[in-house]
């Protein structure tokens, strides 16, 4: 089996996965915001959220913390809009980054799959993707306003005022997979390629 991909092609395609998937895990997981309410620690993703109040039935003003993790009930039930056009941006720029990734390994494998012209188009729809993705982090401090998130950050945080919350784990996965397919998949992808040969039909 051969390969359509250089020695920094290789280098390319390991790295768009991992960078694809540090992406993604990051923006599927729930722990974009971390903080607390009624005592229980309480986390939010782009669309995701763990720990929620609940009213008891029967009970006029009792409010028991659910401890399990779920996706908002539909699009419109996300606190905020900042926070829809964030699920929808970093969605599109993780897919950018799945699709190159899994051509890059392809590449791996189909010889002539990869050309140098091949490789600069997909290093250009990386930086993209990962424009994408930062873009929504750029945008997710807006949401911070919201009433969801002021409840659990003791009525303190603003748009980019955190108050008592604090970032958590999968903002940074998200954000640090997407400044290295900008910055180093993209450039990589300059030289993935391996040269054709010019046949002379």
């Amino acid at each position: 089996m051969s390969s359509s991909l250089t020695c920094a092609g290789m280098l390319w395609a390991l790295l768009s996965l991992l960078s694809a998937a540090a992406s993604c895990t990051g923006f599927f997981m729930p722990y974009w915001l971390l903080g607390s309410q009624l005592d229980k620690p309480v986390s939010f993703g782009v669309f995701r959220r763990c720990t929620y109040p609940v009213r008891q039935e029967g009970q006029l003003q009792s409010v028991v913390m659910v401890e399990q993790c779920g996706r908002y009930a539909s699009f419109l039930g996300i606190p905020s809009l900042a926070w829809k056009i964030c699920s929808v941006v970093t969605g599109v720029g993780c897919g950018l980054l799945l699709l190159v990734a899994l051509t890059a390994l392809m590449g791996c494998c189909v010889s002539e799959l990869i050309s140098r012209t091949v490789g600069r188009v997909a290093g250009g729809i990386q930086f993209v993707g990962g424009l994408l993705i930062g873009s929504g982090c750029a945008l997710y401090p807006l949401g911070w306003n919201s009433e969801e998130v002021q409840q659990t950050c003791n009525n303190l945080s603003d748009q980019f005022e955190l108050g008592t919350c604090q970032l958590g784990w999968a903002y940074y996965c998200t954000g640090g997979g997407a400044a290295a397919a900008m910055l180093l998949c993209t450039w990589l992808a300059c030289f993935a390629g391996k040269i054709q040969k010019q046949y002379p039909y």
